[in-house]
C-alpha cells in the first residue's frame, strides 16, 4: 500500500465541493487524515478566496491510476477545463507526492513543484507531516515552510469540519 498526499482547493461553493471530493476519495483511498483548511486570496487572477487543504491517505492504486481518479472526481463535481490555467474552480485537486518517489521523468510531475512555490500547499502539508522528507531536497516539510515563512502569502484558518456526517 502506498502513502499519498493530496492537495484539495475549491473557491466555488467549497464546503459542498471539498465535501464531495473526500467523500468520492473513500472509494480508492484509505485511512485519510486532513490537515487543517486555509483561506487565501486567489493567485493569478481576481476572484473568491480559495479553501486549501491536504489529505493523507494509503491507497493500492499506482500513480497514474491516482492522477485519473482525481481528475475524474473534479469532473464529477462540475470542474471546468476550457477556461484560463488561473480560474475560479469547483475543485482542484493533486497528487502531491507518492510514497517518496521521483516521478517527474515518466512524465507525472510527483512530487508536485507547488510544494515549494505556494503557501497554500507548503503549510497544509507541514501541518499534516512536519517531519515528512521531499523526495528530492531530503528537507522535512517544517524545515521547508521556516524558509517561506517571511515571503508566504496570507493564510487564515477555517474552522470546519469536511469528514462530518462520514462515519469512516
Amino acid at each position: 500500500m502506498a502513502r499519498i498526499y493530496i492537495s484539495l482547493g475549491s473557491n466555488i461553493e467549497p464546503v459542498r465541493h471539498l465535501h464531495n471530493a473526500l467523500a468520492c476519495m473513500r472509494h480508492h483511498f484509505f485511512n485519510i487524515r486532513l490537515s487543517p483548511v486555509y483561506e487565501n486570496e486567489a493567485v493569478g487572477f481576481e476572484g473568491a478566496p480559495f479553501w486549501n487543504l491536504v489529505a493523507e491517505c494509503e491507497t493500492t492504486l499506482g500513480p497514474e491510476d491516482v492522477s485519473r481518479e482525481l481528475k475524474s472526481i473534479e469532473d464529477k463535481n462540475g470542474r471546468l477545463r476550457d477556461g484560463p490555467k488561473f480560474s475560479s474552480r469547483t475543485l482542484d485537486l493533486d497528487l502531491l507526492l507518492y510514497d517518496d518517489l521521483d516521478l517527474r521523468e515518466q512524465g507525472m510531475d510527483v512530487p508536485r513543484d507547488e510544494i515549494n512555490k505556494y503557501a497554500f500547499v507548503l503549510k497544509p502539508l507541514s501541518d499534516l507531516e512536519p517531519d515528512l522528507r521531499h523526495p528530492i531536497s531530503g528537507e522535512t516539510m517544517k524545515a521547508l515552510w521556516e524558509k517561506m515563512v517571511p515571503d508566504a502569502q496570507p493564510m487564515m484558518v477555517v474552522e470546519v469540519d469536511l469528514m462530518q456526517g462520514e462515519g469512516e
